[in-house]
């Protein structure tokens, strides 16, 4: 257990270190954003089937593409996924 407990500190004081914007090694993954509608245009989905895909609903999909909010978080990590490779990530998440 202590070994656990060093981990999740040492853990704990990079990011708390991090936070207050000192140099601490962590990489930070910012994904890039994406015109939705042009992603969705790629895939050839409605806007109700790229909702269903992709799990949301078929009003944040239409605030997305409208710029009224933007994607952020594992959701804009997926929409640079499917910008990337539409046909592969479609492939991956209506199959499995």
């Amino acid at each position: 257990m202590g070994e656990l407990y060093e981990s999740i500190k040492r853990g704990m004081e990079e990011a708390i270190a991090h936070s207050r914007g000192k140099k601490t090694g962590v990489l930070v993954y910012r994904p890039r954003q994406v015109d939705v509608k042009e992603v969705r245009g790629k895939t050839g989905l409605s806007q109700e089937q790229f909702a269903a895909a992709f799990g949301i609903s078929v009003a944040t999909l239409r605030h997305w593409e409208r710029g009224d909010r933007k994607p952020h978080g594992p959701a804009l990590v997926l929409l640079n996924a499917a910008d990337n490779d539409p046909k592969g990530l479609l492939e991956i998440l209506m199959n499995h």
